[in-house]
């Protein structure tokens, strides 16, 4: 197994498969949500090694009240090398097939828990064999799709993070710290890990540890540690991160993912950015009693490797909208301006979403004509229930620090000089992703006025 660039690109590893029903007298669906793959750890030497599948139920129209329904689970394309350990709410029909009682949904509510299996792998199974778990479910007059997991067998070690609380309302001056257990579920120990930390630009690593180098880029910094504490099957370690929250924190993120350190993988996570080397006290493990094992190098299974946190703090932005005074002759082409400035205190970014921070809506004064306008503008043309005008969306960047502006030019023809021709654009408070009422506490001064003549 290559390999893998720590990061982002490790955070699609965790995909859901999901199967549609025929739709009921009130207009509603069943699905079954399952882990697309698993991967059990082959019996090594850490010995056999449980892997949980967890299968849950849910449905769309949660005005709706679901009746308690059955989940049959069929394992038998993965009964020539795994075992299948049923819960107490499943009653199994053989070793590999079983129907599982699941409680129904109260109106208001769209997800149960239906089986929580355990799998693992027999002794001496063959590496290269793989299969299916199969899933099929009723509730009512509701039945879902099958849905299906990819079991297949791995041999060596498999680092995982436990998922970090979110923390809310956080105050900007203070510090945090993000917690966190790094665990070893494989057969085979890692004699050192690869960490690889990122906080948005609102938070600050409080030390900058000298088994760490860092790197400072436009939405935060981010860090790679080598942590040289050995990770045997089973055992579990703490992992802490201390924070500094900023004076412009506002939507942050901390990131983190593990891997099993080799030259290799520290070189392709540096890749050609220049890291500097910290100086401070080391960032270790904490230590757990250790059982030898023998040492492995890629990682089994990597979708537990990556863990993003959500940090908010109880801050606000002032945007603030400037617009410009153009004259011309007829027949001129003029360039005229909006601008989205960001007065702070907090930087305000959509790390997640990728929305823009504020959408501008911008139509042509009396006399002139919209004749150029930059990619992140989208134009809706007049229709006779909406508009007489064409109208267009002018997109900021997915963030906007504090002090930060965007500048919007849009070329207007002048048709025929109307003195004093003008036309007021505004930044939309609707967005769904990024309500500007959310943080901005002035919203009066997010108008202002193309003036012509």
């Amino acid at each position: 197994m290559k390999h893998r660039l720590l990061g982002a690109a490790l955070a699609g590893c965790a995909v859901v498969a999901v199967g549609a029903g025929p739709v009921h007298a009130a207009s509603d669906q069943l699905w079954i949500d399952v882990p697309s793959e698993s991967v059990l750890p082959a019996q090594g030497s850490g010995g056999p090694a449980e892997r949980t599948l967890t299968a849950q139920v849910r449905h769309d129209n949660t005005e709706n009240e679901v009746e308690p329904g059955r989940l049959t689970v069929d394992a038998s394309e993965v009964a020539s090398f795994a075992r299948v350990s049923w819960p107490s709410n499943c009653v199994p029909e053989s070793a590999v097939k079983a129907v599982c009682d699941f409680p129904g949904m109260p109106a208001g509510t769209d997800l149960v828990t239906a089986a929580r299996l355990g799998l693992s792998a027999l002794p001496d199974a063959d590496l290269a064999a793989s299969g299916y778990v199969r899933y099929s479910a009723t509730a009512g007059e509701l039945t879902a799709f099958p849905a299906e997991t990819r079991v297949s067998l791995g041999d060596g070690p498999d680092l995982g993070l436990s998922q970090a609380e979110y923390q809310r309302d956080l105050r900007p001056g203070t510090n945090t710290r993000v917690s966190a257990t790094v665990g070893n579920n494989g057969n085979r120990a890692v004699q050192r890990t690869l960490l690889w930390i990122n906080a948005s630009y609102g938070l600050r690593f409080k030390e900058r540890h000298s088994n760490c180098e860092y790197r400072q880029h436009a939405t935060g910094e981010s860090a790679l540690c080598v942590l040289d504490e050995p990770v045997a099957p089973g055992e579990r370690y703490a992992l802490t991160t201390g924070l500094r929250v900023e004076r412009r924190a506002l939507y942050e993120r901390f990131d983190h993912s593990v891997l099993p350190y080799s030259d290799q993988a520290l070189e392709e996570a540096r890749g050609e950015w220049t890291w500097t080397p910290g100086t401070g006290p080391e960032l270790n493990l904490g230590p757990v009693a250790a059982a030898p094992a023998v040492a492995g190098e890629d990682d089994i299974d990597l979708s537990d490797n990556y863990r993003v946190v959500i940090l908010d703090a109880r801050n606000t932005a002032d945007l603030k909208l400037t617009g410009s005074r153009v004259r011309g002759a007829a027949g001129d082409t003029v360039t005229a301006a909006v601008t989205v400035h960001n007065r702070g205190p907090a930087w305000v970014a959509s790390l997640g979403a990728g929305a823009p921070v504020a959408v501008v809506r911008i139509q042509a004064p009396e006399g002139t004509t919209i004749v150029g306008v930059p990619e992140e503008c989208s134009p809706l043309p007049p229709s006779e229930e909406g508009t007489p005008v064409t109208t267009y969306f002018c997109w900021t960047p997915t963030y906007l620090r504090d002090g930060a502006s965007h500048r919007v030019e849009v070329r207007l023809r002048i048709d025929q000089v109307v003195r004093g021709a003008r036309t007021t654009v505004e930044t939309l408070n609707d967005e769904p992703e990024l309500p500007i009422s959310r943080f901005d506490p002035n919203l009066r001064n997010n108008r202002a006025q193309i003036v012509v003549n």
